[in-house]
């Protein structure tokens, strides 16, 4: 595995009117240059993987919403039969 290379530039700043806008644009596009590189030694699932983990976030989330769902229906019932004995 190839170690990344560490690219530091030192800038002269610039004077006049328009310096920061034209900084500004610099380091955006450098930003973004740098995340497409990146983006480039990413290790990509593959589709079988992609749709496992898919179904997998899924199913997790339907769970979860289910057991949410369930103790707020409890909670709100307690909360009634509570609210029904003090008045």
């Amino acid at each position: 595995m190839q170690q990344p290379k560490i690219k530091i530039e030192y800038h002269r700043p610039l004077s006049g009117a328009f310096s920061q806008e034209i900084s500004m644009l610099s380091i955006v596009t450098n930003y973004v240059n740098e995340a497409l590189e990146e983006l480039h030694h990413v290790r990509w699932p593959t589709r079988q993987q992609a749709i496992r983990l898919s179904i997998i976030v899924i199913i997790f989330c339907a769970i979860t919403s289910m057991v949410f769902g369930i103790v707020d229906f409890g909670l709100s019932r307690i909360v009634k039969i509570l609210l029904s004995l003090t008045f």
